[in-house]
């Protein structure tokens, strides 16, 4: 063979190599991706002037892809992948280091592996505009079902309070006219169930932003050490260990009192209900020149990803029956949202849950 027929025998591998990464690229299944990364690995070996010896790594974000001969112990040629103009990995081609060196790479061999980086870059970039809208979807979607709840809730709460308060007026009444005891007893029971079935009326107006609100320019940290101090009990009774982190700064916010309040309490008693004893919750406070954040950290089981966006919906709850109405969250989302903030979670490390309220700057 000369070296026309071996030049252009290089030429058809590396044409080759470029329409099967093409090819791969375009079949790419998203939630697959080191599928594809692995495939375009074993197309780059094939690319290269010694096939067999060579040995490809491909690596970016969470993925590291390699054929089964890769080792860091390499003469290697390397070509960075920058999604969005930033650096985010790479892709090395070696040969063994006591056969080859890189004089053994030819110049050709460079220019395809950078477009081969070029067009990994591209795929890593579409995965992640495709997640990015995704994600602005799926929140889309959450404002738009709780809203629609919200609307639902303030008719039913109104509808409720009516006959509620008729029931609890007229129980009253017979309980003055009638002497018997037995009677009597089982009338309170009425005005208690009534009494309950009320306060719950009032969780779901809470919800729905349909309770009348005093906002007023309060300080931060005070009420959150009040919070702390009411449930001091609770913490010291699962032996929780309690980790405060409270800005220096003189954080002011414009709030109801006793709503925030409410939001406080509910995030950090569940937090308590769900830490293990001895376990630990971490209360911090942080201000920016934008917003005002509080993160409330536990160690608990966590939030399953499948459950996720249910959790601030009225009677969805993952506690035992009689543990909780599933009223809780979904108050505290209508109180933070009346207040134009807003409250997130994801994991905390190694496990348990991160809740974070977002307040904005007066």
């Amino acid at each position: 063979m000369n070296s026309t027929e071996a030049i252009l025998k290089e030429r058809i591998k590396e044409l080759t190599c470029l329409h099967e990464v093409t090819s791969i690229i375009v079949n790419s299944d998203y939630d697959q991706l080191h599928i594809s990364l692995e495939a375009i690995a074993y197309c780059l070996k094939k690319a290269w002037q010694f096939d067999k010896d060579a040995e490809v790594e491909i690596k970016s974000g969470i993925y590291r892809v390699k054929t089964k001969g890769f080792s860091p112990l390499m003469a290697t040629i390397k070509s960075e992948i920058k999604v969005f103009n930033k650096v985010d990995g790479h892709i090395l081609v070696g040969y063994p280091e006591y056969k080859y060196s890189k004089s053994d790479f030819l110049e050709e061999e460079e220019v395809l592996l950078d477009n081969i980086s070029l067009a990994v870059s591209n795929l890593l970039e579409r995965k992640q505009i495709k997640d990015s809208e995704e994600k602005v979807k799926r929140q889309m979607e959450r404002t738009d079902r709780l809203h629609i709840l919200g609307e639902i809730t303030a008719g039913i709460a109104h509808e409720l309070n009516t006959p509620l308060a008729n029931i609890l007026g007229f129980t009253e009444l017979l309980k003055e006219r009638i002497s018997d005891k037995e009677a009597s007893r089982d009338l309170q029971k009425i005005v208690d169930n009534t009494i309950f079935s009320r306060e719950i009326v009032k969780k779901l107006m809470f919800f729905a932003c349909e309770m009348p609100q005093e906002m007023d320019v309060i300080q931060l940290n005070p009420i959150i050490d009040n919070v702390l101090q009411l449930l001091r009990p609770s913490l010291k009774a699962k032996k929780i260990q309690l980790v405060k982190s409270l800005d220096t700064a003189d954080i002011q916010l414009r709030a109801d009192t006793v709503q925030l309040t409410q939001v406080l309490f509910n995030l950090i008693m569940n937090a308590v209900y769900y830490s293990p004893e001895g376990g630990k919750i971490t209360v911090e406070v942080e201000g920016n020149t934008k917003n005002n954040k509080i993160h409330i950290k536990d160690e608990g089981p966590g939030i399953d990803p499948g459950i996720g966006d249910k959790i601030f919906e009225p009677f969805f709850t993952t506690k035992p029956i009689g543990d909780g109405s599933g009223l809780g969250l979904s108050v505290v989302h209508g109180i933070i949202s009346s207040h134009k903030g807003s409250i997130t979670h994801r994991q905390n490390q190694p496990k348990g849950t991160i809740f974070t309220v977002n307040f904005p700057k007066l």
